[in-house]
């Protein structure tokens, strides 16, 4: 399973991100649901560990061809990756609903997952 952030990551892709945050209003539904305005938050990480599946976080410029062309302009989301198949599991406008609340992601993703067929997760 993947997150994917509505941003670039590395230094470049961190400023520019947090100067469009604090000067224009852009934002990233699933950053707000990852990290406080200095670091991941402690209780993503807990929740991550509770999961039992991988769980990779992903900046656009992080991503194979073939799953940027999946998501297209879809970011922020979460994406199922099956051996066969890519799912969105949550797009953007529902991590907006969940207002940075780390607590409604997981209850959202593991209502998600527990619809998904047995051999999609």
């Amino acid at each position: 399973m993947v997150g994917v952030y509505r941003a670039d990551g590395g230094v470049k892709g961190e400023l520019r991100y947090l100067i469009g945050q604090y000067l224009k209003g852009v934002s990233c539904t699933l950053c707000d649901i990852t990290h406080s305005p200095f670091r991941r938050k402690a209780a993503w990480d807990q929740q991550v560990a509770k999961l039992g599946i991988p769980f990779d976080l992903l900046h656009l410029n992080e991503l194979d061809p073939s799953l940027a062309e999946f998501i297209g302009d879809r970011a922020a989301c979460v994406v199922a990756e099956t051996s066969d198949n890519r799912i969105l599991l949550i797009g953007n406008d529902e991590l907006a609903e969940i207002e940075g609340s780390v607590e409604d992601f997981f209850n959202l993703l593991n209502t998600r997952l527990a619809s998904l067929p047995a051999s999609s997760e």
